[in-house]
C-alpha cells in the first residue's frame, strides 16, 4: 500500500479526550473509470480501517467505493493508559498497511 501519516498528541493527561486524526495515500478505485487502454481501471479499495489502543479495539469503520481516494479519518479517544495506539488499514485483495504511535499519560 502506501504512506500513512498520524496526527494526534504525543502526552495526555489522564481521562483527558484526545483527537486521533489518520490518512493514507491510496487511489481508492472503484473498478468503474475508463483507464486509457480503453479498459476498467480494477477495483482496489481500503475496506476496513481499525485502531487498537493498548491492544483493545477502540474504533472501526468499514470503507466502500464512494470513499474518496487519500482516506482522511478522525475519531476522539479517552487516554487512559500509556502506550501504542495501532493503525490497520486492509483493502480488497486482504493487504494490510500498519502504523503506530504513543501516547504517554501522566
Amino acid at each position: 500500500m502506501a504512506r500513512a501519516l498520524i496526527n494526534m498528541p504525543k502526552t495526555a493527561k489522564r481521562g483527558e479526550i484526545v483527537e486521533v486524526r489518520a490518512m493514507i495515500a491510496h487511489p481508492m478505485e472503484t473498478g468503474y473509470r475508463i483507464g486509457p487502454n480503453g479498459s476498467n481501471i480494477p477495483r482496489d479499495i481500503i475496506r476496513r480501517f481499525a485502531c487498537s489502543y493498548d491492544g483493545e479495539e477502540v474504533f472501526w469503520a468499514d470503507l466502500h467505493p464512494a470513499v474518496s481516494a487519500n482516506p482522511f479519518i478522525a475519531f476522539t479517544l479517552v487516554a487512559s493508559t500509556s502506550g501504542v495506539i495501532e493503525f490497520t488499514w486492509t483493502d480488497d485483495a486482504g493487504r494490510t498497511q500498519t502504523a503506530s504511535a504513543t501516547i504517554t499519560v501522566g
